[in-house]
């Protein structure tokens, strides 16, 4: 237990409702819920109950659970005081609570002492803000994958091979008068591959949770009256951004949300990019400039009455996200409708002919393929697998020359950013960061 104190917060969202949280952790909880409650509750069992304030006033009225530890979401006594959900009665239960010896909570402080406590690896830890902020229901899907453990037991099972592969390549160093060459007399090197390979194919699992956990910013930029606002109202099947025959009417960004195949995406437009005097379109340029630098992914528009080389905002500002040129109004060139090639794609966005084929076009650009066993990740996760791959690769290089004290020494390397991945190697500054994000009450 790491606890020495006892923590409490609204477990349930801002604003008024139909019931509402309060929760207790920590060694005060049993002595506080008696208190509060009049009762002594029986370890995860329902009770209705009042909750009284100090002077013997009912505060609410509602149902006490008491979990005792270890077998709570904290691995600490925690009790859930469940009531009615209006925001003064809530606050006056929990200042309740923090008289009888409770402190206010931190942002993710139940689930950083779930952690702590060994309920939880710092993947699973993770996937529940995933959970609570998925976009989609293929997100919530994949965080609930990732909370019951998905990732952690790929992470853990390389983890145990990879040790496997550190003991034998530390003994054999500490035994070389023995004449024998180990690393040529077993299948050591073959071994090595194999958690080579498990690693990028690992690797390529949490680059597709990472898209789904994160979701995709998409940008439409182009020259003005190409019909950048109708494809965000056609992507987004929302009549979001308003359409004239008038060059210059999108002067800011505006946004629309959709889902993409169970990927949820955030799609912008922008102003048109061009030469202009007007300070406000000057000013819609520059925003439109600066949505770019965040793209995910952007999406070029031009009119397909026009050639590519006459239109070029994408030249001028060359920007590291990868990018899809749409060839809009086809139902006027009467050309040829969808994909061109990986990265061009001929549509109309009046009448909506060719967007199954961008909207496949899109997925294929940022590399996101949806299945059912997908978990959410994290870019510090793929960080960490691309060190430890990088630290195997230069381990494969020392194994091939010999070197058996510059292989142990990568192999241990590799080892300590899979654990980072689970939390079994965490620095302070970095589990701070992750639960800073949490909301008070997780």
């Amino acid at each position: 237990m790491h606890s020495v104190d006892t923590i409490a917060a609204v477990a349930t969202a801002p604003g008024r409702g139909g019931v509402g949280v309060v929760r207790v952790s920590g060694p005060q909880t049993r002595s506080i819920a008696k208190t509060i409650t009049g009762k002594t509750l029986r370890p995860r069992y329902a009770e209705l109950c009042n909750f009284r304030g100090g002077d013997g006033v009912v505060l609410d009225q509602g149902i006490a659970l008491f979990f005792e530890n270890p077998k709570s979401f904290t691995g600490e006594d925690v009790l859930e005081l469940q009531g009615h959900g209006g925001p003064i009665v809530l606050s006056m239960v929990l200042a309740r609570v923090l008289e009888l010896g409770g402190r206010q909570a931190n942002p993710g402080e139940f689930t950083e002492r779930s952690f702590l406590n060994g309920k939880l690896d710092l993947t699973q830890a993770e996937a529940v803000l995933d959970l609570v902020n998925s976009a989609s229901r293929q997100a919530a899907k994949g965080a609930m994958r990732s909370l019951s453990g998905a990732f952690s037991r790929r992470v853990t099972e390389i983890d145990h091979e990879l040790l496997e592969l550190r003991v034998f390549c530390e003994g054999a160093i500490d035994f070389p008068e023995d004449d024998v060459d180990f690393f040529s007399e077993s299948n050591f090197a073959d071994r090595l591959e194999s958690v080579r390979a498990k690693v990028a194919t690992l690797t390529t699992e949490a680059r597709q949770g990472e898209i789904l956990s994160d979701g995709l910013t998409l940008v439409l930029i182009g020259e003005p009256n190409v019909g950048k606002s109708s494809v965000l109202n056609r992507l987004s099947g929302q009549d979001r951004a308003i359409v004239t025959a008038e060059p210059g009417t999108t002067r800011d960004t505006l946004s629309a949300e959709f889902e993409l195949d169970g990927l949820p995406v955030r799609v912008v437009d922008t102003a048109g990019l061009r030469e202009s005097t007007d300070p406000v379109e000057v000013e819609g340029v520059d925003r439109a400039r600066r949505a770019m630098s965040s793209a995910d992914a952007i999406i070029w528009v031009i009119d397909d009455q026009k050639d590519l080389a006459g239109q070029s905002p994408i030249v001028k500002n060359d920007p590291s996200a990868a990018t899809m040129v749409v060839r809009n109004k086809v139902d006027l060139t009467k050309r040829s409708v969808g994909r061109l090639d990986k990265r061009t794609v001929r549509v109309s966005a009046l009448t909506g002919q060719g967007f199954s084929e961008l909207r496949e076009a899109l997925k294929g650009l940022v590399g996101y393929q949806a299945g059912e066993g997908t978990f959410t990740a994290r870019r510090r996760h793929l960080d960490a697998l691309a060190a430890a791959s990088k630290a195997l690769d230069t381990a494969a290089e020392g194994l091939a020359h010999g070197e058996g004290e510059l292989v142990a020494e990568d192999l241990r390397v590799a080892h300590n950013h899979l654990g980072a991945i689970v939390g079994q190697v965490s620095a302070d500054d970095l589990l701070g960061e992750i639960f800073a994000s949490f909301c008070i009450g997780k």
